[in-house]
Parts: C-alpha cells; structure tokens; sequence
C-alpha cells in the first residue's frame, strides 16, 4: 500500500489499526470514514483545515476566535476523548466566520441568533450542540477572566417541533427480531454487541479483540472514556461464536474480514432497513443508535434504577440514563404501587367514614 503524505498532517495507525489523520499545528482531525485517504474529498479537506488554521494564526485579542484558541491550547480541550474533541471543531470551524467578534458583544440574544442560525443551516440538533459548546467555552473563559460571565449559560435548546418523529426510539420485539433474521452474518456481531450489550454504534464497531475476555467485555466509551465492564450475556455469546472467521484486530468485521468503517457500516445497514420496511417487517425511524434507549428501557422495565443503568451504558451521570429509558414501560412496578395505593385509599376512607361514638 503506497504511503500518502500531505504536508502539516500526521497520518498514522492506532492502537485498534484504525488509520487516523490530524493537522500537527492544531490537532484537528480529519473524518477519514467520510473522506478516506488519497481521496479527493480528503485533499479537499486538508485544504479546508489548513486554510482555517492559517487564517486564524493571529486571533485579534478580546475576541471569540483567541478565547476558541486559548481553549484548544489547555488541557480541558486535550483531555477529551479524540471524538469529542472532533465534534468541538466542527462547531468551531462553523463558528470561524465570527470570530473577531470582541467577547463583550457576546449576550443572551446574541447567542440565541447564533444557536437558530445554526439550527435553519444545519438542523435542530446542530444548532442545540452549537448553543452547548459556547456554553462550556464561555464557562472556561469566566473562570480564567476571558469573560465577566456566561452569556450562554440557561439558553434553553432549539424546540422540537411537536410533530417531529422521536429520534432514536426503542426497537420493538419483533423489529430486533427481524433485523436478526436480515443480517448476514458478517454484520450480525456489531449489531449484537449494540442490541445485547447496548454499545455505542462506533463502539462495537472499534470493539478490539483485547476487549473480550473470560467471558466479559472490559472496554471503555470512546466518546467519554467512561469504563465499560459486563459479563457477556448468552444471546450475544451465540453471536460471536457463530461469527464468520477472521484476522482482523477488532471482534467486528466487514465481508472482506478486515475493520469495519463507520460509513462502510452505515451504508450495509440502511439497505437491511430499508428493505425491511418496504416488506412492513419494522416500523419507521429504526437506528442503530435506538439499540442502546432499547437496552435502558428493557432494564427499566425490570426495575434497575438509573445509576446501574449509566454503569452498563457507560454513562458518567444518571441524566443520560433517564434520557434512554424515558419511554419504559414500568407498568409492572407501578401495578404493585396502585394495589398498596388502592388498599390504603379505602382503609382510610373506612375509617374516616365511621360516625363518632
């Protein structure tokens, strides 16, 4: 394989035998799954990135631009896990064309036309995570005296609108039962160690090998660095047991028995999807993200209180966790409080109604 060199870039393969791309100067990545090396759309990018970079080399002082500067220096933009971190820059090279806009022009009102600017351009969630990111940049700038406070702290998110289809719902019984039967068999592992263990799409497609041991996954969230420990539960074992043989680094693999990418991933399974739905085998709205909201709802459903559910989906906080289970059934609990309510109603009342002595 002939080695591709694009000057300023470090290209490189990790510790899981992914192929990673980074700008030296400024640590931006390059979204290899969408661009792959050599290709067009990838010298497009390094072009794109570099220009950026070049172009705010002398961020004017009291402004957006050196605060998003000072900030991608320190270590809490550093410590982030490289995907987060990706989706940072994304907001800030959207940001770009602002960024001699001084500190002090920054309030509420101004933040919320960048936040619904960014919503018409991009969508609702784009412009939800745009308003989310100036928060916590302004936050760290307030505490290092960039700024006299948070203009965007309490700035609500962009409004779903109320006929808007739920994004990312549970899947049905009969929908994880369809898909199953769809797969071949080469995809069936990822999916499995997303509908049984409740990882991350990117997750259980990055699972390395390493990661599976004496009958447990011991990994942690890309996204967050969070530790990830379960023992493997049967359905799942079945899955990788009667997986396609293969030499890859990672547990999942595509037809040709190396890594799976994201898109490559992507792209398999929204021809699965959307033959089931013209056969009216699943309902609409199906994604590969749902599965982890199916796993939180199943768990709610038998009676797990939030905090194990964090811990099984790697979640730092509960909020998250209440966010995946929201649509739980937790009829079966709530029928055993209705009958103590019911018998405790009627005692009482009993008691109440009887005519003194």
């Amino acid at each position: 394989m002939s080695r591709v060199r694009v000057k300023g870039f470090h290209i490189f393969t990790d510790r899981h035998g992914k192929r990673r791309c980074y700008h030296r100067a400024t640590r931006v990545a390059v979204d290899l799954d969408a661009n792959p090396i050599g290709s067009v759309g990838f010298i497009a990018e390094c072009s794109r990135i570099a220009a950026l970079a070049e172009a705010g080399q002398d961020p004017k002082p009291g402004t957006l631009g050196l605060l998003i500067r000072r900030y991608r220096a320190h270590s809490a933009f550093g410590d982030l896990a490289p995907r987060t971190r990706a989706d940072y820059q994304r907001i800030f090279d959207y940001l770009a064309p602002i960024a001699d806009t001084p500190l002090r022009r920054f309030d509420p009102p101004l933040v919320v036309r960048i936040r619904d600017k960014a919503a018409d351009a991009k969508g609702r969630r784009f412009g939800t995570y745009t308003k989310t990111v100036l928060s916590l940049l302004f936050a760290w700038g307030v505490e290092r005296g960039f700024l006299a406070a948070n203009p965007a702290n309490k700035i609500k998110a962009v409004k779903k609108p109320r006929d808007a289809p739920e994004a990312n719902r549970p899947w049905r019984d009969h929908e994880r039962d369809a898909v199953l039967a769809a797969l071949p068999s080469h995809m069936r592992p990822a999916v499995a160690l997303m509908m049984f263990a409740g990882l991350d799409p990117q997750d259980a497609l990055s699972l390395p090998r390493s990661a599976i041991a004496s009958g447990s996954i011991d990994a942690r969230r890309g996204k967050t660095g969070q530790p990830v420990w379960l023992p493997i539960p049967s359905q799942l074992r079945s899955e990788l047991d009667a997986a396609p043989p293969h030499d890859a680094i990672t547990v999942c693999a595509n037809s040709a028995g190396r890594p799976w990418t994201v898109s490559g991933f992507r792209a398999s399974w929204r021809k699965v999807k959307l033959k089931l739905e013209a056969d009216g085998a699943v309902g609409a709205g199906l994604t590969l993200k749902g599965l982890r909201h199916t796993v939180a709802t199943i768990l709610a459903e038998s009676g797990f209180d939030d905090r194990t559910i964090a811990d099984m989906l790697g979640q730092k906080t509960v909020e998250m966790a209440q966010h995946y289970s929201r649509r739980a059934d937790r009829s079966r609990k709530m029928a055993a409080v209705i009958e103590t309510f019911s018998a405790e109603v009627n005692r009482r009342r009993t008691e109440v109604g009887k005519p003194p002595r």
